[in-house]
């Protein structure tokens, strides 16, 4: 799990991956930026995520940011949990043999 990356809450609409990269380089340098948006849309879906070169730049952003003000909503700011990445589903379980 990357202690590098964040999660971003409470985005408002408008909040687009430049808005919040410039909110958040005060802190250290950021190396990515990703605000989450619908697939057919292109709508945001009112969350990103922000990563940082290092750990400490990150938890400095962590600190200054989580309950803030970003285009007039009060953003939520925590690091990043990691999604498992497994393939879904059991394998048919309870069919018995033909």
């Amino acid at each position: 799990m990357s202690k590098n990356k964040l999660f971003v809450g409470s985005l408002s609409w408008d909040t687009d991956n430049r808005g919040l990269r410039e909110a958040f380089e005060q802190y250290g340098e950021v190396t990515d930026v990703k605000v989450i948006t619908e697939r057919d849309t292109g709508r945001s879906r009112g969350f990103g995520f922000v990563t940082f070169a290092s750990a400490d730049a990150a938890r400095d952003a962590l600190d200054g940011m989580n309950g803030q003000q970003l285009d007039g909503r009060t953003i939520a700011v925590d690091i990043a949990k990691e999604t498992s990445r497994g393939g879904g589903g059991g394998g048919g379980g309870g069919r018995g043999r033909w």
